[in-house]
């Protein structure tokens, strides 16, 4: 299983999604919410060049927000991304 990191806020709608796509895949993940410390939305930002949330790694790989990651299912790719293959 992949190594997933999904920075989020409690008020993001994205965010959820993104967090039920991945639980519909039997992914598990590790939550940081950037709402309630400043250091990790600084973190989140430098590794993503983003300011917007959700933010999706993958391997440490920068999926993106919960479109990119939803696009990526759409393709067929991300369970081979989840798989780690």
């Amino acid at each position: 299983m992949s190594n997933i990191i999904v920075y989020s806020t409690a008020y993001c709608p994205y965010c959820v999604r993104a967090k039920q796509l991945l639980e519909r895949k039997g992914a598990e993940y590790k939550e940081f919410m950037v709402d309630q410390s400043p250091t990790l939305m600084q973190e989140m930002m430098e590794r993503s060049q983003r300011r917007t949330v959700p933010q999706i790694f993958i391997n440490d790989q920068s999926i993106g927000g919960y479109d990119d990651l939803a696009q990526l299912d759409a393709k067929g790719e991300l369970d081979n991304l989840i798989l780690g293959t």
